[in-house]
């Protein structure tokens, strides 16, 4: 990796981040963006667009943050358990973990008296397959060794960029945070390998 190609690998994450905070936030909101051009306020829905643009922008930048917090945690943890295969284990068990806090404490916060606690596996789960699948495709095009780190980052990592708008429970923030996350995560850990193979 060169500052060239970090510098690539940023803006094109930038540029990502911004259209799906673009898409997402216009199908989550389509009807209100629909009204407004009806209603002749054309240059109200343009600034809409641009401002939902520079929204997903910032969440790409928060994803690659925790990208190369990852990456910085990923080398410390192999060097203080002294092998891959303990230091994935303990991945294994963070994740297990999150899963868990994801369910249970935003159950105790939002659960209604007659609502039952299977509702908020929705959300932890759909995360979860979603990272199980680009980890396999990461170690379909790396090997073996990938596919833990790869599923603790998308997993944990994106709940931890996520915190912001899982706090207050705004169903349509968590769409167009959550989704612009995953994509901008996705990205970045699939580009990786392709970006630091030698030529």
């Amino acid at each position: 990796m060169n500052i060239r190609k970090w510098v690539s690998l940023f803006f094109t994450t930038l540029i990502i981040g911004g259209a799906a905070g673009l898409v997402i936030g216009y199908l989550v909101e389509w009807r209100s963006y629909t009204d407004t051009i009806f209603d002749g306020k054309i240059l109200n829905f343009i600034v809409s667009l641009l401002t939902l643009f520079g929204t997903g922008c910032l969440f790409s930048i928060l994803s690659q943050m925790g990208f190369f917090a990852y990456l910085t945690i990923h080398r410390i943890g192999l060097g203080m358990f002294g092998s891959a295969s303990l230091w994935s284990k303990v991945q294994l068990v963070f994740i297990l973990f999150i899963f868990f806090d994801l369910v249970y404490f935003r159950y105790q916060a939002f659960g209604g008296k007659h609502q039952s606690i299977f509702t908020f596996f929705i959300l932890p789960l759909a995360l979860l397959i979603v990272s199980l699948f680009i980890a396999l495709w990461k170690k379909q095009e790396t090997n073996r060794y990938a596919f833990i780190p790869t599923l603790f980052f998308m997993f944990v990592v994106t709940v931890i960029e996520w915190l912001p708008v899982l706090k207050p429970n705004d169903l349509r923030w968590i769409w167009i945070m959550g989704v612009t996350l995953v994509i901008c995560n996705a990205y970045q850990v699939l580009i990786l390998h392709r970006l630091i193979q030698k030529t």
